[in-house]
């Protein structure tokens, strides 16, 4: 991983990690909560979200069943996460697996059906959640419950579902090395203290406003 592009980093520093020639950078998000002063702009622009979702949850009251919305969009979002991960598959190929008709008759070829199972798992554990949601918060328990039916009989399912990492990984090119990674994430110690640092913001409101929380929240769990 290459220093420089972290080296400035407002949210977080770099390690070295070993000695000699295997020795490498990881980047470590500083625990939340952060210090952070909200100028006029951000507010400004808070402002304006906070009213466009105000807006979208009245136009869901005024619909009969608000909730047949849900699965579209649940499917749209497994399917553009899932492509993060480098797989082919899109909605049509989801909706049609679903059914059993893939491949669909004139859309050959089908994308491999491994990929339609991944882009499945996501479906299955977003809906997963949601319903655990009523009777748990979300907490690292459920990250783990939730990592457990992705990696069910896909690729990956075998580097123990259901758990978090316990040694270090990387993001990059395939075949890559530490050194070569475009980034690497906190070592197990330093992850495993960013973690219990992340679920006890997840429980505590704090000061910041809502959306605020939210993307804190997204940016420590990503990094």
């Amino acid at each position: 991983m290459d220093p420089n592009r972290f080296s400035s980093s407002p949210s977080g520093r770099l390690i070295r990690v070993g000695r000699g020639e295997t020795a490498y950078w990881a980047f470590v998000p500083d625990l939340l909560p952060p210090q952070l002063s909200v100028d006029w702009d951000l507010a400004r622009s808070l402002s304006g979200a906070d009213r466009a979702l105000s807006e979208l949850a009245g136009v869901g009251r005024t619909m009969p069943n608000p909730h047949l919305l849900i699965g579209p969009f649940v499917r749209r979002e497994a399917v553009l996460s899932s492509r993060i991960e480098g797989t082919q598959a899109d909605i049509a190929d989801l909706y049609a697996y679903e059914v059993g008709q893939l491949p669909l008759p004139g859309l050959e070829p089908a994308p491999p059906e491994s990929d339609v199972r991944e882009v499945l798992n996501y479906v299955r554990a977003l809906e997963y959640g949601l319903k655990r949601l009523a009777t748990l918060p979300v907490s690292l328990r459920l990250i783990r419950e939730l990592h457990e039916r992705l990696m069910a009989d896909v690729r990956g399912e075998h580097a123990t579902p259901g758990e978090f990492r316990s040694r270090q990984n990387w993001i990059g090119p395939p075949n890559c090395t530490l050194n070569e990674a475009s980034y690497v994430p906190p070592p197990v110690p330093e992850m495993r203290d960013a973690l219990a640092a992340f679920e006890r913001f997840l429980h505590d409101a704090g000061t910041y406003p809502p959306l605020v929380r939210l993307a804190l929240v997204h940016y420590q769990f990503e990094a």
